[in-house]
């Protein structure tokens, strides 16, 4: 017992004298007099050699050397400084800048389309994504049993079959002509829906940008010329320009505009499908019948209409050879536009 006693307060005078607030000495002082083969554990351990009679008194004295050790090491946690209190913060230094980021590739696009246009007298009209089939289709002379209401092409809402994601934002310039405004100058600007297979040159969703003149004496040569300047501005002075006849329900006569492929520039390469041209919008005179629908006299009035997509025009004026890079929101690929206007 005396021998334990002597132990005991020689510990207790080398643990009082311990003084330090660096975290790794005060983890070895742990592990030294707490740990599992400390001090406090190799006392307890003596503890059977202690004879019966004196067991109790020795088990107090363990405890309360015991409870000194803990002590004194919740002492020399409590003395370490804090990281704020250690951290001098010289609050004169300036700030860290914030990144700055930049407008998606075909937010430039669009907004470059639609200040071209602007120039020419053009406003801008917006509407719903989700559409009836009154402004979707039947407005504009697409007959109930038309491919394009397949549900191949065209995304319908569950609930209702008579509504669906639009597939075009002609709805937008049937919803312009029934206001009865004339004459109409306008651009629709928006997101459409289609069901078709993703791929380097389509997908299920792109933006589009409509156009909508209306007056008296509206011609094809007029659109001609609106479509030339268009394409000059955008594209530059020598790009190659071509129409092809084609066919829309809502136009008569159509025609599809082509520009040479800047890509490859005309040797072929899989965006303009190996042709050195690629197809930026459709366009035509607004149908009699779709007049008619929308209450504007045919016989007085005549205008001419024009959709393009904005993707196929970034990807042209940016050099983007995949569609899908445009919504992957890659921030790699968007960074690379920071500079851009």
């Amino acid at each position: 017992m005396e021998n334990l006693w002597q132990q005991i307060d020689a510990l207790r005078s080398e643990i009082g004298s311990i003084t330090t607030t660096r975290p790794e000495e005060i983890e070895a002082f742990r592990i030294k007099y707490l740990g599992s083969k400390g001090a406090v554990k190799q006392l307890m351990n003596a503890m059977k050699e202690v004879p019966v009679d004196q067991k109790k008194e020795a088990g107090q004295l363990l405890n309360d050397f015991k409870s000194f050790v803990a002590a004194h090491y919740e002492q020399l946690l409590a003395s370490v400084p804090s990281e704020q209190e250690s951290t001098t913060i010289d609050v004169s230094l300036p700030g860290q800048p914030f990144p700055l980021g930049s407008r998606h590739p075909v937010t430039l696009m669009k907004n470059r389309i639609i200040s071209i246009f602007q120039r020419l007298g053009f406003a801008v009209a917006e509407g719903p994504e989700i559409e009836d089939d009154w402004h979707n289709f039947g407005a504009l002379n697409l007959p109930p049993h038309h491919p394009a209401r397949d549900m191949q092409d065209t995304f319908y809402i569950q609930q209702n079959p008579d509504w669906v994601l639009r597939t075009h934002t002609s709805s937008v310039q049937i919803r312009e002509m029934e206001k009865g405004k004339l004459p109409i100058r306008m651009l629709m600007p928006g997101r459409v829906f289609r069901n078709e297979t993703v791929s380097a040159r389509s997908h299920c969703f792109f933006h589009q940008i409509e156009g909508l003149y209306i007056d008296e004496q509206v011609s094809f040569a007029d659109l001609k010329q609106t479509l030339y300047f268009f394409v000059k501005e955008m594209y530059g002075a020598d790009v190659k320009v071509r129409f092809r006849p084609s066919y829309f329900p809502f136009t008569e006569p159509s025609a599809e505009m082509d520009v040479s492929c800047f890509i490859c520039s005309g040797d072929g390469c899989p965006v303009c499908k190996k042709s050195g041209w690629v197809e930026i919008l459709g366009c035509g005179m607004v149908h009699p019948n779709v007049l008619s629908n929308c209450g504007i006299d045919p016989e007085k009035y005549s205008g001419f209409a024009f959709g393009m997509g904005v993707e196929r025009p970034a990807m042209l004026k940016y050099g983007v050879s995949d569609l899908r890079l445009f919504s992957e929101n890659d921030v790699r690929f968007l960074q690379q536009f920071a500079a851009a206007t």
